[in-house]
């Protein structure tokens, strides 16, 4: 996916910034990321408040194989419901949602 649609699909969140990562994009609101970009696919950042509301839905949550025994690793980033692609209100609560998990993940600064 190219960094226009990326900053489209995140507008309603203000600008975003777009870093290349381990064969795929960082999405990132000031220094939180709240997503990925990965094989062309948006996976949003979710925590235990918010993945009910993704499985709800029907996402998937992304997982890869890694480490030496290259098990599935399961990890914090969900796929974004079909619905949200066709509706800009829809995809801003669905990114929103995303930005709130990463809140809530900042580490505490001593």
């Amino acid at each position: 996916m190219d960094n226009d649609a990326i900053e489209e699909m995140f507008q309603s969140l203000g600008p975003v910034t777009i870093k290349r990562m381990f064969g795929g994009k960082g999405i990132y609101v000031g220094d939180l990321i709240v997503a990925l970009e990965v094989d062309g696919e948006i996976l949003l950042k979710a925590d235990e408040v918010t993945i009910p509301e993704f499985e709800m839905s029907g996402c998937r949550q992304w997982t890869y194989e890694g480490g030496r025994t290259r098990a599935p690793l399961k990890m914090p980033y969900w796929t974004i419901p079909e619905d949200a692609f066709d509706d800009p209100d829809l995809m801003a609560e669905w990114v929103r949602l995303a930005l709130d998990a990463a809140l809530r993940a900042k580490p505490l600064k001593r």
